[in-house]
């Protein structure tokens, strides 16, 4: 009987995907759910042919240089793989696969979830009722901006971006967009094209961020950029925190240029900037984006995929190294 490929898995997993990956490995797991260190993860490397990570861990190229060579792949639980320097992936010959499609509706969804909780006053509105400050109905009490018919701007139009527009259409938006290229007139459905990203903000009464992370764009949102916005504009990014600039963006809450923020991602989370918190114009959450037992299973299938096509000698279906 042939010995099964051994998966060092560095975060708790799904029940599901837990269940299919015993199934055919050999595995270490980490069922506190702690996030690891780089020696911690290491140590789990040392009898294993393969890595199931997910964006906690940071693989830069000092960790992936000390790798024991029996570790050959690389799957992250992610479609996003900016914790993984690939160069250096390249270079010690590991193979690397993420998972992409499977998440597009379930971050889509918390984008309208942001769009509406920030623009009709959901944090203040809900903390109004369990601190019960609220006290009567009056025709002026908390009022937000109205969504429907409103113009947005979405920056990086790819699965998720366009899945953004299609539910922004059911509340009848003017579609913008920014994207490294132009989409076909079948994708596009009439959304207006900015190839200059900047070209795009004085259209945006909402801006969604939806743009990948990296050297590229990060601080893509900054004080020059937010002054192109119209006044009481929106925001909502549920990409990548550092997408944005921090200070920025609370400086224009504050300030009352913009009327309020949906965030779902941030710069060095979970520790945020603390100013955040201070807020009532912004709608936080933890990072939700593709936070449904149906998604979670489906990105953990999808890492599996692609190890099972690793150890099987095949094409990986997700394979970014």
């Amino acid at each position: 009987m042939s010995k099964k490929p051994f998966i060092h898995v560095t975060r708790k997993l799904p029940d599901a995907v837990t269940k299919r990956l015993l199934a055919s490995y050999d595995a270490s797991l980490n069922n506190e759910d702690q996030v690891q260190t780089p020696e911690q993860l290491l140590k789990g490397a040392e009898k294993a042919d393969a890595l199931l990570v997910t964006p906690t861990d940071k693989l830069t190229p000092e960790l992936l240089e000390k790798l024991p060579a029996n570790v050959k792949m690389i799957a992250t639980f992610s479609v996003g793989y900016e914790h993984i320097n690939l160069d250096a992936a390249k270079k010690r010959g590991l193979v690397v696969s993420n998972t992409p499609d499977v998440l597009t509706d379930a971050t889509a969804d918390i984008a309208l979830l942001l769009m509406l909780g920030a623009a009709r006053r959901a944090y203040e509105g809900e903390r109004a009722v369990r601190e019960a400050t609220w006290k009567s109905w009056s025709t002026g009490y908390m009022l937000g901006v109205h969504m429907t018919g409103k113009r947005l701007g979405i920056f990086g139009m790819g699965r998720i971006g366009q899945a953004v527009a299609k539910r922004a259409r059911a509340f009848d938006m003017e579609i913008h967009y920014s994207n490294r290229r132009r989409l076909s007139a079948d994708l596009e459905l009439g959304a207006t094209f900015h190839a200059n990203p900047d070209d795009l903000l004085p259209h945006c009464d909402f801006l969604s961020i939806n743009a990948p992370g990296g050297p590229e764009t990060n601080h893509w949102l900054n004080a020059t950029r937010i002054a192109k916005l119209p006044d009481n504009a929106i925001v909502v990014n549920t990409a990548r925190g550092p997408l944005v600039d921090d200070a920025a963006l609370i400086a224009a809450l504050k300030s009352g240029k913009l009327f309020a923020a949906g965030l779902d991602v941030f710069e060095g989370e979970p520790n945020i900037n603390p100013a955040y918190r201070e807020l009532s114009n912004v709608f936080l959450l933890p990072h939700l984006g593709s936070a449904t037992v149906e998604t979670r299973n489906a990105m953990g299938f999808k890492a599996l995929d692609n190890i099972d096509a690793f150890f099987a000698g095949k094409t990986l279906p997700d394979r970014i190294a």
